[in-house]
C-alpha cells in the first residue's frame, strides 16, 4: 500500500495545479483547497494566504531545480565531460527544471511576473544560491583536473560572467523558449567563455585530453 504524503506536498501539488490553470490573479485559497481535498479552514491552518501558499510552491520549484542541477553536475562529471559542457549540462537541468513545473500553462507569463511582484526576495536568494553552485563547480573542477584559469581570472568571476550570459541569453528568449534554441545559444556562448577564461596551459591539457578521448 503506497504512503500517503505529508499534508504540505499534497497542498503544494494542488496550489501548483491551480495556480497553473487559473493563472496567479484568479486562483483562491478556496480552489486549492478544493483541489487539495481539504476544507478552506484546513488549509488556512498551513497557509495563512493565497500570497503565502503561492511564495511556498515557488520555494519548492527552486529547490527542485537546485536538485536537479547539483545531480547533472555530478553525472556530468562522472561521465568526464569538459568544463563547459558540465556547465551545460547543470543549467539546463536547472532550467527544464524550473519550466516543468509551468509545463502548458496558458498563464505562464503571468505567473513569471507576479513571482517577482510577490517574491521578489525568493527570487534573489536562489539567484544567489544558483550562482554559488556554479562557482562551487568551477572550483571543483578545476581542482580535481589541475585546471588553470587566467591570470587575473577568479572562480568567483568566471561564475559571475557565466550568469551574465544566463541573462544575455534570456534577452533574447524572455520566457526561455524554445527551450532547445535557448539552451543551445547559451551552450555556444558558455563554450566561449569557458575556452577564454582558461590559461594557455589548461588549453593544451584540455586539448590532449579530447585526442586521447
Amino acid at each position: 500500500m503506497q504512503a500517503k504524503s505529508p499534508p504540505q506536498d499534497r497542498i503544494l501539488d494542488a496550489a501548483l495545479r491551480v495556480f497553473r490553470r487559473h493563472g496567479f490573479r484568479r486562483s483562491s485559497i478556496e480552489l486549492a483547497a478544493e483541489e487539495a481535498g481539504l476544507t478552506r479552514q484546513a488549509l488556512y491552518h498551513h497557509f495563512a494566504s493565497k500570497e503565502a501558499l503561492f511564495r511556498a510552491v515557488l520555494e519548492r520549484i527552486y529547490e527542485q531545480g537546485l536538485a536537479a542541477e547539483i545531480a547533472a553536475a555530478t553525472a556530468a562529471e562522472d561521465a568526464g565531460l569538459e568544463l563547459a559542457d558540465i556547465l551545460i549540462a547543470e543549467i539546463g537541468a536547472r532550467m527544464q527544471s524550473l519550466l516543468a513545473s509551468l509545463k502548458d500553462s496558458p498563464h505562464t507569463e503571468e505567473l513569471f511576473s507576479e513571482h517577482l511582484a510577490q517574491a521578489r526576495d525568493l527570487y534573489q536568494s536562489y539567484s544567489n544560491r544558483f550562482a554559488d553552485e556554479i562557482a562551487t563547480t568551477i572550483a571543483r573542477v578545476c581542482r580535481k583536473r589541475k585546471l588553470t584559469l587566467e591570470s587575473g581570472v577568479s572562480v568567483r568571476e568566471l561564475a559571475r560572467c557565466v550568469d551574465m550570459a544566463i541573462h544575455g541569453t534570456k534577452s533574447a528568449f524572455p520566457s526561455m523558449q524554445p527551450l532547445d534554441a535557448f539552451l543551445k545559444q547559451l551552450a555556444t556562448m558558455l563554450r566561449m567563455l569557458v575556452a577564454g577564461a582558461m590559461a594557455p596551459s589548461a588549453r593544451k591539457s584540455h586539448r590532449k585530453t579530447r585526442v586521447r578521448k
